[in-house]
């Protein structure tokens, strides 16, 4: 791996996406929407300031916990353009996303504790399963996949910090 030089402020792509673990194609989609930005050399090159790599690190993670790039961008754009992020900046995001993920972290404890009882039990029922539809409540309120339909719609409208449960 490249040892990036500590006095080094701007990089090539090539050793941003060397030290971040992407694609250089990764970094010229992420500039492409909004996620980062670059400066552009006498030659026409790109070059990315070094603080990126944090930026960068930040998108993966967030990526990696099902956090939409729209998410993600809303937060980088609270983020000051013509200096480096400081710790206050990462925990003022922080401190915005920490509903939704103890959220998410809920969720994801309900199913994984559920999942195998769900997953196991034989029933196939998806009118009656205590853990995917108890009651078919959601076959009350109309066809199709009702869960999904209905997060899109309350993300879209709300921009909610609460995501509906799995399995109420």
């Amino acid at each position: 791996m490249t040892r990036l030089d500590t006095d080094a402020v701007w990089l090539k792509p090539g050793q941003v996406a060397e030290r971040a673990g992407v694609a250089v194609s990764a970094l010229h989609y992420y500039e492409q929407v909004g996620l980062i930005s670059s400066r552009r050399t006498s030659g026409n090159r790109r070059e990315y300031r070094r603080d990126v790599l944090r930026v960068i690190a930040f998108i993966r993670t967030a990526q990696r916990l099902g956090v939409s790039l729209e998410k993600i961008k809303d937060a980088l754009d609270q983020l000051p353009e013509q200096q480096i992020p400081g710790k206050r900046d990462w925990m003022r995001i922080s401190r915005q996303w920490h509903d939704d993920l103890t959220a998410r972290i809920d969720e994801l404890t309900a199913l994984r504790d559920n999942f195998s009882n769900c997953i196991g039990c034989g029933c196939l029922s998806l009118t009656s399963c205590p853990y995917s539809n108890p009651n078919d409540v959601l076959g009350q309120q109309g066809p199709g996949a009702r869960r999904l339909g209905e997060q899109k719609v309350a993300e879209s409208k709300t921009r909610s910090r609460t995501v509906p449960s799995l399995f109420s």
